[in-house]
């Protein structure tokens, strides 16, 4: 078992070479890179239809190949047959609502419109598992959601993406190593708020404030690929 208590690690995304490199499988490729590092192995487990990497039982990675929405199938069935609390399982995913490569670690949540969110609430019984958001951007109107998210990065998105696809490795490292709180502290980016003008009374009664930008956390049954 890591330090932390995560024993088992999903990265979610879509089967198929459709569907490869799309917005929608940056959790299966985070979970590629992580497995890569290690120099272990995918094997497909047929009973739990999924991809799996392990050596014992102490760290599991699974990439579930049921498509999207039906993803909490396989993450149920792995953590149950292993004696894995869904406190112990750290989910990866996509999120529309972060900004391209922003990274957020949740301790736990509701699905947020994520399919294969809900889908592993639904089967575990609860939405009390970590899980790390990797921002995809918005496509700018629910119209247009589906072909956003089953979409590929453009040319220009993919050298920001390559940067916190390594910085998100980082983070999971960080989280089975040093514990989640302290990669929500290290990894969860914050971006900067202006102030809000004073108003002309103030201003008079009031000297200028030296230059200084806070900082705030922002918040972000049939087989379908969404």
């Amino acid at each position: 078992m890591s330090d932390s208590g995560i024993r088992l690690i999903a990265g979610l995304g879509n089967p198929g070479r459709q569907y490869e490199k799309t917005r929608h499988n940056v959790g299966f490729e985070i979970a590629d890179e992580l497995i890569s590092s290690r120099g272990w192995d995918w094997q497909f487990e047929k009973k739990w239809k999924a991809e799996v990497a392990r050596q014992g039982s102490d760290l599991i990675f699974v990439k579930p190949q049921t498509y999207m929405n039906l993803s909490g199938e396989s993450v149920a069935k792995i953590a149950k047959f292993f004696k894995i609390e869904p406190a112990e399982v750290l989910v990866i995913f996509d999120d529309v609502d972060l900004p391209l490569g922003k990274l957020r670690f949740r301790k736990s949540g509701s699905a947020g419109g994520h399919n294969g969110v809900k889908s592993i609430i639904q089967c575990l019984g609860t939405d009390g598992f970590p899980r790390l958001k990797f921002g995809i951007g918005h496509s700018g109107g629910s119209k247009k959601m589906v072909g956003h998210v089953l979409g590929k990065f453009s040319p220009d998105e993919k050298n920001e993406l390559e940067k916190n696809m390594a910085r998100a490795v980082e983070g999971v490292n960080c989280a089975l190593s040093r514990g989640l709180d302290e990669a929500m502290n290290l990894f969860n980016q914050r971006e900067k708020k202006p102030k809000p003008k004073k108003k002309k009374a103030e201003e008079k009664s009031n000297p200028p404030e030296s230059d200084s930008t806070g900082e705030t956390p922002t918040e972000a049954d049939s087989e379908t690929p969404t």
